[in-house]
């Protein structure tokens, strides 16, 4: 199925451009099962509550993927996780 090419198109969280069943799996997990909650969502406090059972944080590269499926819920354009890389490290070094 193709993927939303706006906020208004996502209906399911796999419309989100970059959201695929995995994270779908982690978002609901999390208690955010719509794109509603992904528009609502703090991609850092959504990272950090990530962790594995060992209480380690994922990939970065999931952090990002939450920043862009954020920001394309709130009106940003269908993009690649890694566009927004740079910016994640800019800012998670300021949360340290």
């Amino acid at each position: 199925m193709a993927k939303a090419t706006c906020a208004a198109e996502a209906k399911r969280l796999t419309d989100i451009p970059n959201i695929g069943k995995a994270l779908e799996a982690d978002l609901i997990g999390l208690g955010l099962p719509t794109p509603a909650h992904v528009k609502a969502m703090d991609p850092f406090e959504t990272y950090d509550r990530l962790r594995d059972a060992q209480g380690r944080l994922h990939d970065p590269c999931v952090l990002d993927t939450f920043m862009v499926a954020h920001d394309f819920m709130n009106g940003g354009p269908a993009q690649p996780w890694w566009n927004f890389t740079e910016q994640r490290k800019k800012l998670f070094a300021k949360t340290k």
